[in-house]
């Protein structure tokens, strides 16, 4: 059996909305949520309805609440997308090694080549 693959127009939408969630920043650690790697999954409907899951950096974050409108807020402003949906989740954990490259750098860490 074939395997299926996205189409042109879902992948260039979905990198549309990887450059809205790179628009949306904690405000603690000056890094964007996408590059944090607090994005687990963006789900795509062929309605053009977008559902995000998400985690944060811990249970107790101060912008818990702020998260999901800001990242409504940034995902809507796409003339394609219908809706949008936020989805908060702890499984599994948030830690550092999630987090891209770029984000380990500009925090300070140290990268393994």
């Amino acid at each position: 059996m074939p395997k299926k693959t996205k189409q042109p127009k879902e992948v260039d939408l979905k990198d549309k909305i990887i450059k809205a969630l790179q628009k949306v920043y904690d405000p603690e650690l000056a890094v964007n949520v996408y590059d944090l790697g607090l994005i687990y999954d963006i789900t795509i409907t062929p309605q053009k309805k977008v559902h995000i899951l998400m985690t944060l950096t811990t249970p107790f974050c101060p912008f818990a609440d702020m998260f999901p409108i800001e990242i409504e807020t940034a995902v809507r402003e796409i003339p394609e997308i219908t809706d949008t949906e936020v989805e908060i989740t702890f499984d599994p954990p948030w830690d550092q090694e999630m987090m891209s490259d770029d984000a380990k750098l500009e925090l300070g860490f140290t990268i393994e080549l």
